[in-house]
Formats: structure tokens, C-alpha cells, sequence
């Protein structure tokens, strides 16, 4: 694979480094990574991958076998190398390479320093990750990283912000590794069934099949991380739990990592009553957007709102406060936030 301009194989917006008008220090930098096998997936489909880099970062990059050079600012080659040096690891550990993950690395580099990047060939790992069944889960920015740690060590987390930002994923995927490893012995997860601003009517089916539409989200992350056999058998056996809130009065959730999902549905009542639920070796994660409250009229201050003002700063428990800027879906998804919440607006 031989790529000697930024426009002999493909459509690139890329301008070279001796066009551009800024004048930033100059660098030039090689890069040889030694698992040739992995060098697809790392370029990206006819080198997309490298595209987006060179057209985020305005460097420009050239390839020849398993070696790559990188020309451009100093600050933004020092931020090319290390993304595709930490895509690099992604590959190691057996997972994916996509858009979102390279938009991701970047906004991690914000803040460069060009001669502390990960040496060439290092097998060095992220700081911390999330094992589960189906794939290995590593943080796509700092602040999911410091909540990847509160999940790790905390025993009541709370995990505030907009929507793609991870938040019940990687409680989901935490609790899941957990289960595995027998840490805890069971997995209930709960939220309440508030419609998102419209009514439904009345649901066809028994109890099961009525709340389930409410429930679908976590559905979703829990087979993300397990085979669909393994979450059926559980599911059977009572070792996973997926319920309303309303479920959780009168119980005592001993040897159990609970998470509580779309927190800012709940009243004041019915937060005070979860949490009280709390039993020995234990977990509680309680996700929300504190923007996104569907709660009907006349009710009152939303629960999570209310319990984050109270236990805030209360020994054994962490608040994880997302913003705009660590949305993981689709780039598009961050930009549809930003335009809602304005630039730079912090969680309540």
C-alpha cells in the first residue's frame, strides 16, 4: 500500500502543510507499526480512516507497507500519532475501529504534548477497561474514563448528562463484568415507565409485555455485552432483573449491582424509595439527563435532581457530570446537543 500524495487514491479535503497560512512550528514523524494484519482495519476502508485524521487535524499523511509519516504543526502531528497509536491498542485488545472512536481519541488530545506520546511498537493499555462476554470496553474520553474508575470502586454512583454520552452503557457493561466474575450475584435494572412526551394508551399483553417497551434501552446494552443464550438464561433463572421502579418497593437488593436508568423521570417519593433500597455488597448507578424530564405536570422537583442536591458530596458516593463534549455516537448527535443546549452549558 503506497500512497505518495493525499489525492492519488482517493477524495481528501486535505491541504498540504507548506499551503496552509498559519505559521505553526514544523514537524515530520514516522510511525512503523509491527502487526501488519491489523493495518486494514487501522487505515479504514480506502484509507478513510487516515482521511478523517488528516482532514481533522490538517496534517498530512503518507503510507507505504506498515509505516506511516505524518507532516503538518508540530502540536497537531503530535495529536495524529497518538490517536493512531491508541487506535493501535484498540486493534491489540480485539476491538473496533470506527468514526466515533476516531472522533473521540481526537477530542481526548486537545491538549498535546509532543514529546510525551506512547512510543512506536508500545503494548501499552488505556488506564482502565471493561471486560465483558462479547468485547473489551475501553473509555473514548477522559470523562468516561474518571467513570469508568467511580464504577469501579464506588458504591453509589450518580451519571449525569445528555444523551450518547455512555452513561448506561458502561454501567451496564460494569455491572455485566461484574456478574461474570462473581462479584455480585445479581443484575437488576430499572426505570420509570414515563412515556417521552406523549401518551400511548393502553398496552395489549400481560405485566411483562406491557413494560418492556419502557425497558428496551437496557435490553439493548445487556446484549451488547453478553450472547443472546447467556442473557435468555439469566433472565430465567433471576440472576438479571429488568423492571419498573414501581417494582423495587419493599425490597432489600443485597449481593446485587443495581442501576437505575432515565433517573429524572422519578419523583422525589420514588428516588428516596430507591435508594433506600440499598443492601450489603451492593452497587447503585443511577443515570439521567437532568435536561430531559418527561415527568407530567404538577409533580414537583425531579428526583434526581433533588437526591444529586442532597448527597452530593456524602462519603462512598460519586456524581459524574457529562457534557456535549463526550457524546460518543455519531458526530452529528453532538452537534444535534450542542444546538439544543448551547455550547459550553454545564449539567445542574
Amino acid at each position: 500500500m503506497a500512497r505518495k500524495t493525499p489525492s492519488a487514491d482517493r477524495t481528501s479535503a486535505f491541504v498540504h502543510p507548506e499551503d496552509r497560512r498559519d505559521h505553526a512550528r514544523r514537524a515530520r514523524v514516522e510511525v512503523e507499526f509491527e502487526e501488519q494484519t491489523m493495518l486494514g482495519a487501522l487505515f479504514g476502508e480506502f484509507d478513510a480512516n487516515l482521511v478523517l485524521l488528516e482532514n481533522r487535524l490538517g496534517v498530512y499523511i503518507g503510507a507505504r507497507g506498515n509505516r506511516l509519516v505524518i507532516e503538518g504543526a508540530e502540536d497537531d502531528v503530535a495529536r495524529a500519532r497518538e490517536v493512531l497509536q491508541k487506535l493501535h491498542q484498540r486493534l491489540q485488545t480485539g476491538q473496533e475501529v470506527d468514526s466515533g472512536l476516531i472522533e473521540s481519541l481526537i477530542t481526548m488530545t486537545n491538549e498535546p504534548v509532543f514529546d510525551g506520546i506512547i512510543p512506536e511498537g508500545s503494548a501499552a493499555l488505556p488506564p482502565i477497561m471493561i471486560r465483558t462476554r462479547k468485547k473489551t470496553i475501553a473509555p473514548r474520553t477522559a470523562m468516561q474514563a474518571d467513570y469508568m474508575r467511580q464504577l469501579a470502586s464506588r458504591e453509589m454512583i450518580f451519571a449525569l448528562g445528555p444523551a450518547g454520552t455512555g452513561k448506561t452503557y458502561l454501567a451496564v457493561a460494569q455491572a455485566v463484568s461484574q456478574l461474570i466474575t462473581g462479584s455480585v450475584q445479581r443484575l437488576i435494572l430499572s426505570r420509570p415507565a414515563v412515556e417521552a412526551g406523549e401518551k400511548l394508551g393502553f398496552l395489549p399483553g400481560d405485566m411483562k409485555e406491557k413494560v418492556d417497551p419502557y425497558l428496551r434501552p437496557l435490553y439493548d446494552a445487556l446484549f451488547d455485552c453478553m450472547p443472546p443464550e447467556q442473557v435468555e438464561r439469566r433472565l430465567a433463572s433471576g440472576e438479571i432483573e429488568i423492571a419498573p421502579i414501581a417494582f423495587m418497593r419493599g425490597r432489600t437488593l443485597a449481593d446485587a449491582f443495581v442501576i437505575l436508568d432515565e433517573a429524572q423521570n422519578t419523583t422525589r417519593e420514588q428516588m428516596k424509595m430507591f435508594l433506600t433500597r440499598f443492601g450489603q455488597n451492593s452497587r447503585m448507578v443511577i443515570c439521567g439527563d437532568p435536561k430531559q424530564v418527561d415527568i407530567p405536570g404538577g409533580v414537583g422537583m425531579s428526583g434526581l435532581a433533588d437526591a444529586v442536591a442532597r448527597l452530593e458530596g456524602v462519603e462512598g458516593i460519586g456524581v459524574t457530570r457529562f457534557t456535549v463534549a463526550d457524546v460518543v455516537r455519531h458526530p452529528i448527535v453532538g452537534r444535534i446537543v450542542e444546538a439544543y443546549e448551547g455550547e459550553g452549558r454545564a449539567i445542574p
